[in-house]
């Protein structure tokens, strides 16, 4: 089947898989500089530092010289004006070497590549022509999708504050370093699941309200870990309900849930147990060009890679 390269440059990390006769062989990443107490940055120093990732990353790849195809994250997602300025250092770098490898080249979403990632990981391919519900939660999106061979389309999700954001945002008024998920996570182990009221209607959440009670928390004098537990829960019982609300709606189907915040093993062995839910392992949950790679094969042997 050949060799295909990935990549993909979304806001936070520089990303470039190898995939061979279908299987990822590599799976390098390197994260965007963020200074401390920050809780982001801007498009443009995102930009910046993706080009000097980029041939860092190369080199760590090394030569690949029966390369057969590449692909790459063109926009956040499959809709009219989805666009970031971040993707066109991947753009760059794939038309350039396509250009010059003589190989054809293939774009897709961020979206797409996070959704086929997650299949590949968690153990899920057998879902790619069928039917699935799909949540594709990070940093950038907290959206919910529905996956009709290999078509998406979005449901449901936040109308304000995605869930990363706001677990980056509290994370960093807790002191911990940006992106904040892991050590946000590791702070509230041993903490008994506080209860929470997830703000959902229907298909629709919002995760504002979360930021301003866990500033509440910290002025009532309640702890890091105690805070740290609450954000967990609240994000948690928000996809759970969501769930449940999409299978009241559309009848109970297969669930794929994707992205860098579905990384969080109290999120997912709850979700597993509740719903069988598909996860992948954290390197194909978080930001990652293994799914781009795998859509760039699919497209260039002849089958469906639309996502």
């Amino acid at each position: 089947m050949g060799v295909y390269l990935g990549i993909d440059t979304s806001n936070y990390t520089t990303s470039l898989s190898l995939v061979r006769d279908g299987r990822v062989e590599l799976n390098l990443k390197k994260s965007v500089y963020v200074a401390e107490n920050k809780r982001g940055v801007r498009q443009s120093d995102a930009l910046f530092c993706h080009i000097k990732n980029l041939p860092i990353l190369m080199e760590e790849l090394g030569t690949v010289r029966e390369l057969t195809a590449i692909g790459y994250s063109a926009r956040p997602r499959d809709a009219e004006g989805s666009y970031m300025p971040c993707f066109l250092a991947g753009e760059l770098m794939a038309r350039g070497l396509a250009s010059n490898r003589g190989v054809p080249v293939y774009a897709f979403s961020h979206q797409a590549g996070h959704v086929r990632a997650a299949l590949y990981g968690s153990g899920g391919e057998h879902l790619k022509n069928e039917i699935f519900l799909a949540f594709h939660v990070s940093g950038g999106t907290t959206e919910m999708l529905l996956v009709k061979h290999r078509q998406i389309e979005k449901i449901g999700g936040t109308v304000d504050l995605t869930a990363g954001q706001a677990i980056d945002r509290i994370g960093v008024s807790l002191g911990l370093q940006f992106p904040c998920g892991a050590a946000l996570e590791k702070l509230a182990e041993g903490q008994k699941a506080p209860k929470t009221c997830p703000c959902v209607r229907e298909l629709s959440c919002n995760i504002s309200g979360l930021e301003n009670k866990a500033e509440r928390m910290r002025a009532e004098g309640k702890s890091r870990e105690e805070i740290a537990a609450y954000t967990i829960e609240f994000i948690r019982a928000t996809v759970e309900k969501l769930t449940e609300n999409a299978f009241e709606r559309y009848g109970e189907m297969p669930v794929v849930y994707a992205g860098g915040v579905m990384s969080c093993s109290v999120i997912r062995k709850s979700l597993e147990k509740r719903f069988k839910g598909y996860f992948a392992a954290p390197e194909f949950s978080s930001d990652n060009a293994c799914g781009t790679a795998l859509l760039a094969q699919e497209a260039h042997t002849g089958a469906d890679a639309k996502f």
